[in-house]
């Protein structure tokens, strides 16, 4: 017979889980750039909210430990997959046209270029624009200072700014 605690679990996590699997997907997608990995990631910390969900305190808490915990997994997964080759920027040939204003292409062109930043700063980037978190919370789920993540955000904008400029893209 399932005790009342038990039910009351799977009731929490099948809520849990309906309530933050987008979150959770959004982080691994936006990334890796690879669905079926992100789908593999969510899965797996599921899995883990599942095996670890008596120690969560509360709602709030849960959520902060999954977009935590699908963070380490995205970085972990990026690390595994170190034997795919790897484009420098300065490699990837020039536009020979200026993209249009509102171009589709540029979107596929910054997430190519913010894929070629290194791990922490890349994070960063996808937690602060795609996941539209203040710095503070990124810090606090990255486990890393904040000035450090402010530092990742700038850097890594002058970086993008300038790769899009050496492209022609944004002059004006």
């Amino acid at each position: 017979m399932i005790g009342l605690t038990a039910v009351r679990q799977a009731c929490d996590f099948g809520e849990l889980m309906r309530e933050h699997r987008a979150m959770v997907f959004s982080v691994a997608y936006h990334f890796l750039h690879d669905r079926d990995l992100a789908d593999e990631i969510a899965q797996d910390v599921f899995l883990s909210l599942h095996k670890n969900l008596s120690s969560l305190e509360s709602p709030l808490h849960a959520g902060f430990w999954l977009r935590k915990v699908a963070v380490q997994r995205s970085i972990d997964a990026s690390r595994k997959r170190q034997r795919r080759p790897q484009v420098a920027l300065d490699d990837v040939a020039e536009p020979s046209v200026k993209p249009a204003a509102g171009d589709p292409m540029l979107g596929g062109m910054l997430r190519r270029l913010i894929a070629t930043l290194p791990e922490a700063p890349r994070m960063a980037m996808v937690l602060r624009y795609q996941e539209d978190l203040d710095p503070t919370e990124i810090s606090e789920i990255m486990g890393i200072p904040l000035g450090t993540v402010k530092s990742h955000i700038q850097r890594s904008l002058a970086l993008l700014r300038e790769k899009l400029e050496r492209r022609g893209v944004g002059e004006r």
